[in-house]
């Protein structure tokens, strides 16, 4: 066994050696680690540790369990950086991680890790934060476990934020792996629509679409879809992520896969971050559903991708009883299907105009958001976030 390498971390909490201190108002908090919220999966509390759930990136074909144990917390100034202290069990093998989130204008950033001597830093100082526990295990290793844990937020410089509405041409593959269970809990389905990329840090929990993007393929179709699974090839290769800011590969273009670099021009010796060698360019993987119904792909493609959750556009979520929305050339269900909004996806929307009238889950109403230029939902099917942009008139 080994203490966590978060142990040390902190400079204001120094008596971590003898366990953790109850955190004062004003240099942080004690994380109530028996109470984990809103989307956790996979662990079992007294201490944290991985439940028995079969959780992993089953995109990168990865042979560690995981499990994420989520802790929101609201501070009483706003910050944008902190620091972990943590008393933890890691056999050797295993790992233990934790990550930190902020909410403003009612839309999440990217989890960002605390390191030690590296503050996990964010975009935006604020007071709605969420701190994530990651624990993971390979088969036949017993799991880490987390005995206590302080948080506190420190000075420090933000972040450099991904630009506003980023895209990138990245290569997609089909997921496929119909009853695997993803990175996030959900038991993979026939035609189902979400999407993997290559880390953690744009991860959604099961269920909800925080981290969405839209992806569009050459004959102009899109699909807008939750990211449910981490992969392919790597799970520490945040792409699209601003210079400084990404997990690893730092040295490559923004917007460059270390996968597509790899295949391409031979990077890291032609291999992923398990010594695997890549076999093919990919930066996104696709569920079924979104390969054949979203995008009528027949095979893998060059796609452009846009994260949803950058920027400062007005935002809602997908809100259908079935597995996805269609989206209309106008604010109308006579015109052609010409891409889809898959259940629980995050939309970044331009504007609203009247349209036909529509019952839904949001209501009844004629109102439809246009999601891009020829692209409109109906808005009875799309919740706008808690706290975000007001949508703007076309």
């Amino acid at each position: 066994m080994k203490l966590s390498r978060y142990l040390l971390v902190s400079t204001v909490l120094t008596s971590s050696l003898l366990g953790v201190p109850t955190a004062s108002a004003t240099t942080g908090w004690q994380v109530d680690l028996d109470r984990p919220g809103l989307g956790s999966t996979n662990v079992a509390t007294g201490p944290v540790r991985l439940g028995p759930g079969d959780n992993r990136a089953a995109s990168a074909g990865a042979t560690t369990r995981t499990g994420m144990a989520v802790y929101p917390h609201t501070l009483a100034a706003p910050a944008g950086a902190f620091t972990a202290t943590a008393t933890s069990t890691v056999p050797d093998g295993a790992e233990v991680a934790v990550d930190v989130r902020g909410r403003t204008d009612g839309r999440w950033s990217e989890w960002a890790e605390i390191r030690p001597g590296a503050p996990g830093t964010l975009p935006v100082a604020t007071r709605d934060v969420e701190v994530r526990v990651v624990l993971s295990a390979p088969d036949g290793v017993a799991s880490p476990s987390v005995e206590a844990l302080a948080i506190t937020p420190v000075a420090g410089s933000r972040a450099p934020a991904t630009p506003a509405g980023a895209s990138y041409r990245v290569f997609a593959t089909r997921e496929g792996l119909v009853g695997h269970t993803t990175a996030n809990g959900h038991k993979i389905v026939k035609r189902d629509h979400f999407v993997a990329l290559p880390s953690r840090r744009g991860l959604s929990a099961k269920g909800a679409g925080d981290y969405s993007v839209r992806v569009c393929a050459a004959s102009g179709r899109c699909e807008w879809a939750p990211t449910w699974d981490v992969g392919p090839w790597n799970t520490r290769d945040d792409y699209w992520a601003a210079p400084g800011v990404r997990q690893q590969w730092g040295d490559l273009p923004q917007g460059t896969p270390a996968a597509q670099a790899a295949y391409e021009d031979g990077y890291n010796g032609g291999k992923d971050g398990f010594g695997r060698k890549v076999k093919n360019p990919a930066g996104i993987d696709l569920a079924d559903g979104t390969f054949w119904d979203g995008l009528k792909l027949t095979n893998n493609a060059w796609v452009t991708v846009t994260y949803q959750w950058t920027g400062s556009h007005p935002h809602g979520f997908v809100r259908t009883p079935g597995p996805a929305l269609n989206v209309r050339p106008a604010p109308s269900s006579d015109g052609a299907n010409v891409g889809l909004a898959a259940k629980h996806a995050q939309v970044r929307i331009e504007c609203a105009v009247a349209g036909e009238r529509v019952e839904g889950s949001q209501g009844t109403t004629n109102q439809w958001y246009r999601l891009a230029e020829g692209m409109f939902v109906a808005a009875a099917y799309v919740a706008t976030a808690p706290g975000g942009k007001a949508v703007p008139p076309c």
